[in-house]
């Protein structure tokens, strides 16, 4: 007792010191929210679902994300390209479950960055998509999860893991018509909850909170095009207290191309009737 009461003094001043350094590597949050200058950006997607079999289908999607720069608003540079695919199983007209992967090209938008332009992304992703009618128009609901590897454009960076855990909730409602079918225009609003969880995510478990209103127009049974504009915001990986904001122009082409044979396609006949 009596060594350790002599000493106490500089025991406490190794503790504070060892404390803030410790301090220093955390996140420092503000003590109040901050919210950076909303962006701007326009996002061409395709989405593709193929039909492969009675249960199965390839969903193809494929976007183009471009983001502003000083000079030109909206569509500035390419920032984004993505490539993700999957295997989805049809369990019935309503439900459907997806399984792939992703392949995410992301680009350097900093013009005063002197790191590396391009850096690629990896990710797996399964989804779970349930639909229900409600008087004329349809009601979706969208689980994704999606286990990410991500890596900063300076050079010899490490990858860093994450879940993203997304809900979204859309609905397709008809204006011109009574239901959903060819030379149909309809209007979409949709609303998506983004959440991330991993060790890099100390205080920011909020990534993104996506609200959309699109105008879809249904070409044929296998063909649809569709725009709009989303609003977002979410917390900033590297302080959580930080919020980023963007105004998204999207455009969509839907289509769902049947690759079986002809005899696969036409209904079963049912000789014993």
């Amino acid at each position: 007792m009596k060594y350790f009461s002599k000493h106490s003094g500089w025991v406490a001043a190794f503790m504070l010191i060892a404390f803030n350094l410790h301090a220093q590597d955390e996140q420092v949050l503000p003590s109040e929210s901050k919210y950076k200058d909303p962006s701007t950006k326009v996002w061409f997607n395709t989405y593709g679902n193929i039909r492969i079999s009675k249960r199965l289908f390839w969903d193809a999607q494929t976007h183009f994300r471009f983001e502003e720069t000083e000079d030109t608003p909206f569509i500035g540079q390419i920032g984004q390209i993505y490539n993700r695919h999957a295997i989805g199983y049809i369990y019935s007209k309503k439900v459907n479950f997806s399984l792939g992967g992703v392949l995410r090209v992301n680009f350097n938008t900093d013009e005063d960055s002197d790191d590396r332009p391009v850096v690629p992304e990896f990710r797996i992703w399964h989804q779970y998509q349930f639909a229900m009618p409600l008087y004329n128009s349809m009601i979706y609901h969208r689980l994704r999860i999606e286990h990410r590897w991500t890596q900063d454009f300076a050079e010899n960076s490490e990858y860093i893991f994450r879940n993203r855990w997304r809900y979204m909730f859309r609905a397709k409602i008809p204006l011109n018509n009574y239901k959903l079918e060819p030379k149909t225009l309809y209007v979409s609003p949709e609303a998506e909850l983004i959440m991330q969880s991993g060790k890099a995510v100390v205080a920011s478990p909020l990534e993104d909170l996506r609200l959309t209103t699109t105008l879809g127009y249904i070409l044929t049974p296998r063909l649809t095009i569709a725009g709009g504009l989303m609003y977002s915001q979410g917390q900033t990986l590297d302080n959580g207290g930080i919020y980023k904001q963007s105004w998204t122009m999207r455009f969509h082409v839907y289509f769902s191309p049947d690759i079986r044979k002809v005899k696969n396609k036409l209904p079963e006949i049912h000789f014993d009737d």
